[in-house]
Protein backbone atom coordinates (compact mmCIF):
# COMPACT_ATOMS: atom_id res chain seq x y z
CA UNK A 1 0.00 0.00 0.00
CA UNK A 2 1.03 3.35 -0.79
CA UNK A 3 0.39 7.02 0.74
CA UNK A 4 -2.50 7.60 -1.81
CA UNK A 5 -4.35 4.78 -1.93
CA UNK A 6 -7.86 4.93 -0.65
CA UNK A 7 -8.42 2.24 2.37
CA UNK A 8 -11.48 0.09 2.68
CA UNK A 9 -13.02 -1.83 5.16
CA UNK A 10 -15.73 -4.16 5.23
CA UNK A 11 -18.11 -5.06 8.35
CA UNK A 12 -20.39 -7.56 8.00
CA UNK A 13 -21.35 -11.17 7.49
CA UNK A 14 -22.17 -13.98 5.03
CA UNK A 15 -23.69 -11.32 2.40
CA UNK A 16 -19.53 -9.69 2.86
CA UNK A 17 -17.21 -12.67 2.70
CA UNK A 18 -19.68 -13.87 0.09
CA UNK A 19 -20.68 -17.53 1.37
CA UNK A 20 -20.28 -19.83 -1.58
CA UNK A 21 -18.52 -17.43 -4.57
CA UNK A 22 -14.79 -16.93 -5.35
CA UNK A 23 -12.54 -14.38 -3.55
CA UNK A 24 -13.05 -11.95 -6.58
CA UNK A 25 -16.76 -12.48 -6.66
CA UNK A 26 -17.66 -10.56 -3.38
CA UNK A 27 -18.96 -7.65 -3.47
CA UNK A 28 -16.76 -5.49 -1.80
CA UNK A 29 -13.87 -6.65 -3.97
CA UNK A 30 -16.22 -6.45 -6.93
CA UNK A 31 -16.54 -2.89 -5.95
CA UNK A 32 -12.89 -2.06 -5.72
CA UNK A 33 -12.38 -3.09 -8.76
CA UNK A 34 -15.29 -0.94 -10.17
CA UNK A 35 -13.90 2.19 -8.21
CA UNK A 36 -10.42 1.20 -9.80
CA UNK A 37 -11.58 1.56 -13.01
CA UNK A 38 -13.49 4.65 -12.32
CA UNK A 39 -9.91 6.01 -11.43
CA UNK A 40 -9.87 5.28 -7.75
CA UNK A 41 -6.57 4.58 -6.51
CA UNK A 42 -7.75 1.82 -3.96
CA UNK A 43 -5.92 -0.24 -1.56
CA UNK A 44 -7.27 -4.05 -1.49
CA UNK A 45 -10.28 -4.08 1.06
CA UNK A 46 -9.87 -5.45 4.44
CA UNK A 47 -13.16 -7.86 5.09
CA UNK A 48 -14.08 -8.38 8.65
CA UNK A 49 -17.15 -10.57 8.02
CA UNK A 50 -18.31 -14.41 9.09
CA UNK A 51 -21.13 -16.51 7.54
CA UNK A 52 -23.74 -16.50 10.58
CA UNK A 53 -22.48 -13.24 12.85
CA UNK A 54 -24.91 -11.75 14.31
CA UNK A 55 -24.58 -8.16 15.35
CA UNK A 56 -22.91 -9.16 18.53
CA UNK A 57 -20.75 -11.75 16.96
CA UNK A 58 -19.56 -8.73 14.60
CA UNK A 59 -18.65 -6.68 17.68
CA UNK A 60 -16.31 -9.49 19.31
CA UNK A 61 -15.25 -10.47 15.99
CA UNK A 62 -13.83 -6.33 15.53
CA UNK A 63 -12.31 -6.68 18.97
CA UNK A 64 -10.53 -9.59 17.52
CA UNK A 65 -9.27 -7.98 14.49
CA UNK A 66 -7.63 -5.42 15.99
CA UNK A 67 -8.94 -2.72 13.70
CA UNK A 68 -7.10 0.90 13.54
CA UNK A 69 -9.02 4.32 12.92
CA UNK A 70 -8.63 6.24 9.70
CA UNK A 71 -10.18 4.12 6.83
CA UNK A 72 -11.12 6.32 3.65
CA UNK A 73 -14.23 3.96 2.99
CA UNK A 74 -16.20 1.59 5.88
CA UNK A 75 -19.53 -0.56 4.75
CA UNK A 76 -21.14 -2.19 6.75
CA UNK A 77 -24.17 -5.04 6.37
CA UNK A 78 -25.42 -6.72 9.20
CA UNK A 79 -28.41 -8.46 10.96
CA UNK A 80 -29.87 -10.92 8.69
CA UNK A 81 -28.68 -13.04 11.22
CA UNK A 82 -30.01 -11.97 14.23
CA UNK A 83 -33.66 -11.61 12.23
CA UNK A 84 -32.99 -15.74 11.29
CA UNK A 85 -32.60 -16.36 14.74
CA UNK A 86 -35.85 -15.09 15.86
CA UNK A 87 -34.87 -11.95 17.61
CA UNK A 88 -37.39 -9.31 17.08
CA UNK A 89 -36.71 -5.48 15.34
CA UNK A 90 -36.52 -3.74 18.62
CA UNK A 91 -33.61 -5.87 20.02
CA UNK A 92 -31.66 -4.79 16.78
CA UNK A 93 -31.39 -0.52 17.24
CA UNK A 94 -29.35 -0.92 20.14
CA UNK A 95 -26.72 -3.49 18.99
CA UNK A 96 -26.77 -1.49 15.00
CA UNK A 97 -26.20 1.54 16.55
CA UNK A 98 -23.30 0.70 18.56
CA UNK A 99 -21.78 -1.02 15.47
CA UNK A 100 -22.96 2.03 13.52
CA UNK A 101 -20.84 4.48 16.09
CA UNK A 102 -17.75 2.06 15.81
CA UNK A 103 -18.15 1.60 11.38
CA UNK A 104 -18.18 5.85 11.83
CA UNK A 105 -15.05 5.97 14.27
CA UNK A 106 -13.13 3.82 12.17
CA UNK A 107 -13.86 5.90 9.59
CA UNK A 108 -11.91 9.01 11.77
CA UNK A 109 -15.47 9.69 13.16
CA UNK A 110 -16.47 11.14 9.70
CA UNK A 111 -19.95 9.79 9.10
CA UNK A 112 -20.01 10.88 5.59
CA UNK A 113 -17.24 8.33 5.14
CA UNK A 114 -19.70 5.22 6.21
CA UNK A 115 -22.19 3.41 3.66
CA UNK A 116 -24.53 1.13 5.59
CA UNK A 117 -26.18 -1.47 3.43
CA UNK A 118 -29.16 -2.45 3.82
CA UNK A 119 -30.15 -6.47 4.70
CA UNK A 120 -31.89 -8.55 1.59
CA UNK A 121 -34.70 -10.16 1.39
CA UNK A 122 -33.42 -14.14 1.28
CA UNK A 123 -37.33 -15.50 2.31
CA UNK A 124 -37.59 -15.24 -1.69
CA UNK A 125 -34.41 -17.90 -2.18
CA UNK A 126 -35.01 -21.44 -2.79
CA UNK A 127 -34.25 -21.40 1.04
CA UNK A 128 -36.51 -19.00 2.05
CA UNK A 129 -39.55 -20.99 0.29
CA UNK A 130 -38.58 -23.71 2.62
CA UNK A 131 -38.60 -21.53 5.91
CA UNK A 132 -41.88 -22.25 8.49
CA UNK A 133 -42.08 -18.51 8.65
CA UNK A 134 -43.09 -18.54 4.65
CA UNK A 135 -41.65 -15.27 2.39
CA UNK A 136 -44.50 -12.52 3.04
CA UNK A 137 -43.60 -12.75 7.53
CA UNK A 138 -39.77 -13.00 6.66
CA UNK A 139 -39.89 -9.65 4.27
CA UNK A 140 -41.73 -8.21 7.04
CA UNK A 141 -39.41 -9.10 9.67
CA UNK A 142 -36.62 -7.55 7.63
CA UNK A 143 -38.35 -4.20 6.60
CA UNK A 144 -38.53 -4.08 10.10
CA UNK A 145 -35.07 -4.17 10.38
CA UNK A 146 -34.29 -2.15 7.63
CA UNK A 147 -36.76 0.66 8.57
CA UNK A 148 -34.54 0.79 12.43
CA UNK A 149 -31.50 0.83 10.21
CA UNK A 150 -32.11 3.21 7.93
CA UNK A 151 -33.01 5.59 10.78
CA UNK A 152 -29.91 5.15 13.09
CA UNK A 153 -27.90 5.54 9.76
CA UNK A 154 -29.99 8.97 8.57
CA UNK A 155 -29.74 10.62 12.13
CA UNK A 156 -25.82 9.88 12.57
CA UNK A 157 -25.32 11.31 8.71
CA UNK A 158 -23.70 8.07 7.29
CA UNK A 159 -25.01 6.76 3.74
CA UNK A 160 -28.08 4.17 3.38
CA UNK A 161 -28.34 2.01 0.20
CA UNK A 162 -31.33 0.02 -0.29
CA UNK A 163 -30.00 -3.38 -2.09
CA UNK A 164 -33.36 -4.83 -1.15
CA UNK A 165 -35.53 -4.17 -3.81
CA UNK A 166 -32.71 -5.73 -6.13
CA UNK A 167 -32.45 -9.28 -4.34
CA UNK A 168 -36.56 -9.08 -4.15
CA UNK A 169 -36.11 -9.08 -8.13
CA UNK A 170 -33.27 -11.51 -8.59
CA UNK A 171 -35.60 -13.81 -6.10
CA UNK A 172 -34.92 -17.45 -6.48
CA UNK A 173 -33.19 -17.63 -10.40
CA UNK A 174 -31.08 -20.04 -10.27
CA UNK A 175 -28.32 -17.79 -11.89
CA UNK A 176 -28.60 -15.20 -8.91
CA UNK A 177 -27.77 -17.97 -6.19
CA UNK A 178 -25.04 -19.81 -4.76
CA UNK A 179 -25.42 -23.74 -5.23
CA UNK A 180 -26.71 -23.77 -1.42
CA UNK A 181 -29.81 -22.00 -3.13
CA UNK A 182 -29.69 -19.21 -0.05
CA UNK A 183 -26.97 -17.25 -0.48
CA UNK A 184 -26.21 -14.62 -3.73
CA UNK A 185 -24.32 -15.57 -6.84
CA UNK A 186 -21.20 -13.26 -7.92
CA UNK A 187 -23.54 -12.35 -10.52
CA UNK A 188 -26.43 -10.72 -8.04
CA UNK A 189 -23.21 -9.32 -6.04
CA UNK A 190 -22.57 -7.03 -9.05
CA UNK A 191 -26.00 -5.95 -9.33
CA UNK A 192 -26.17 -5.03 -6.09
CA UNK A 193 -22.29 -3.30 -6.22
CA UNK A 194 -23.85 -1.35 -9.28
CA UNK A 195 -26.25 -0.24 -6.78
CA UNK A 196 -23.37 0.90 -3.82
CA UNK A 197 -20.92 2.04 -6.22
CA UNK A 198 -21.92 5.63 -7.06
CA UNK A 199 -22.39 6.10 -3.50
CA UNK A 200 -18.48 4.78 -2.81
CA UNK A 201 -17.22 7.21 -5.66
CA UNK A 202 -19.20 10.12 -4.10
CA UNK A 203 -17.22 9.25 -0.75
CA UNK A 204 -13.86 8.54 -1.97
CA UNK A 205 -14.26 11.63 -4.31
CA UNK A 206 -15.31 14.10 -1.68
CA UNK A 207 -18.47 14.65 -2.71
Amino acid sequence: MHAHEKTYLALGDSYTIGEGVAEDGRWPMQLAKALRGDGVDMAEPRIVAVTGWTTDELEAGMDAAHLQPGYDLVTLLIGVNDQYRGRPPEAYDGPFKQLLERAIALAGGKPSHVVVVSIPDWGVTAFGHKDARGPAQIGHELDAYNAIAAKAVRAAGAHWVDITPVSREAGDAPDMLAADGLHPSAAQYTRWMRVIEPTARRVLSGH
